[in-house]
């Protein structure tokens, strides 16, 4: 991750730049508030892949001489099934449906959308607890 935290810390630093000197040298709000939100956006990311490289250090795809060998086996725990992701796509489709036919359906949108964000948040947040405390009789 050290490689993508770079490359979109760079990403930031550009769209910041031309954020700025766009709005210094432009009129124009819309083009500059569109500049800050790629920025902010590539940011995020940046940070999100800085935490991750300083979580778990270095991978196999971060030296030069590594083999394919050397990322095999089990990568993480992935969900098999759940509702969440559904309902969290349904309360952004209603949100964003808000924005265009009125307040009212924003706020419905907003009444969906936060449940199904907190249940995928929170779905497996005792995962680890209920794993350590496996009996003995469980082969």
């Amino acid at each position: 991750m050290k490689t993508e935290y770079r490359l979109f810390t760079g990403v930031a630093l550009f769209f910041a730049v031309t954020a700025a000197g766009y709005g210094w040298f432009s009129a124009e709000p819309a083009g500059t508030a569109v500049l800050t939100v790629a920025f902010l956006m590539a940011a995020l990311v940046a940070f999100f892949c800085r935490v991750q490289y300083r979580r778990h250090g270095f991978r196999a795809q971060d030296h030069r001489d590594a083999e394919v060998l050397d990322t095999a086996g089990p990568l993480d725990f992935f969900s098999p099934h759940s509702p969440w992701p559904l309902v969290t796509a349904l309360g952004a489709l209603l949100l964003a449906l808000g924005v265009v036919y009125g307040l009212w359906l924003a706020l419905l949108g907003l009444g969906v959308l936060a449940p199904g964000v907190l249940g995928i948040v929170f779905q497996y947040a005792r995962r680890e607890g209920q794993r350590s405390r496996a009996s003995p009789s469980d082969g």
